[in-house]
């Protein structure tokens, strides 16, 4: 009768030792963010001081001022520059490895696993040594110095079809093989019956492509000259001078660029979450 009396506060116990490790994980993601919009909200010398002040003072929005009213760094068209990117980017990820994955998943053909195992095979790639091969194919297409260098090439996502594939194999044969006897073709099965019930599964893939399109750097650099066609990662490295460092307008840039990934995760995450824990159901 007293096993319960003396398990209670040790299971108490592990509860607290739980919830602190995990107050102490958000603490280490938060703050960043948190300290990244007080110095937003500082002045030039505010943010030169040291030690640094924990709270602005005073409270200025000269950092949202300068990347807002600075025709010399167009922060807005490259806001706008990479939204339109990384939107029409996701879009064509989904178009693509959809269709792939369920053909890889659904379809009979002769060389399907020999295709499956290329495709998961392009993973290992550095994707640095894609580079000059990418840019020389895209040069050729005079794609260059345009939006569309930062769509296309990476629409062809061999991770969306590797997880698409998995989220399709858990999905019962039963209700295609319904629509099979109600008349359906394949082309119907795949847009009315596959891609509804993959709701979870394509806006988590969504997500991780806008984010990974919204996030780089290394490509547009090397593709994008004019400072209008710009998107935001190599447009807020022009924010930083060679000998001056200016916290707060840097800092404003990084709040741009972080609001639409919040707020898209805010309302995915729910998706997110089905999506992946249901993609590894079945290899």
């Amino acid at each position: 009768m007293t096993t319960p009396t003396r398990t209670a506060p040790a299971h108490t116990l592990r509860r607290v030792g739980l919830y602190a490790i995990l107050v102490a994980l958000a603490l280490v993601f938060l703050i960043p963010l948190a300290w990244m919009v007080i110095t937003s909200l500082k002045t030039y010398d505010g943010a030169q001081r040291i030690p640094p002040d924990w709270l602005p003072d005073p409270l200025s929005g000269y950092g949202y001022q300068q990347i807002l009213t600075n025709s010399a760094n167009p922060v807005l068209r490259w806001f706008l520059n990479s939204m339109l990117a990384a939107t029409l980017h996701s879009l064509l990820v989904l178009a693509t490895a959809s269709m792939a994955a369920y053909a890889l998943a659904r379809m009979r053909f002769r060389g399907r696993g020999v295709s499956f195992a290329l495709i998961v095979g392009t993973l290992f790639i550095p994707p640095t040594s894609l580079i000059i091969p990418n840019f020389l194919i895209v040069d050729s297409l005079n794609w260059i110095d345009t939006l569309a260098v930062v769509i296309v090439p990476g629409a062809a996502s061999a991770f969306g079809v590797f997880f698409l594939r998995q989220f399709f194999l858990s999905l019962p044969k039963e209700l295609e093989e319904a629509a099979v006897l109600d008349g359906a073709n394949q082309w119907q099965i795949f847009y009315r019956v596959v891609l509804p019930l993959s709701k979870p599964a394509l806006a988590t893939l969504a997500v991780l492509s806008f984010l990974t399109n919204w996030n780089d750097f290394l490509w547009p650099i090397f593709v994008l000259f004019s400072p209008e066609k710009l998107t935001l990662p190599p447009g807020l490295g022009l924010l930083q001078g060679s000998y001056v460092t200016d916290y707060p307008v840097i800092m404003a840039g990084a709040v741009l660029a972080s609001v639409p990934v919040l707020i898209l995760f805010v309302l995915a995450q729910r998706h997110i979450i089905q999506g992946v824990s249901r993609s590894g159901l079945k290899g």
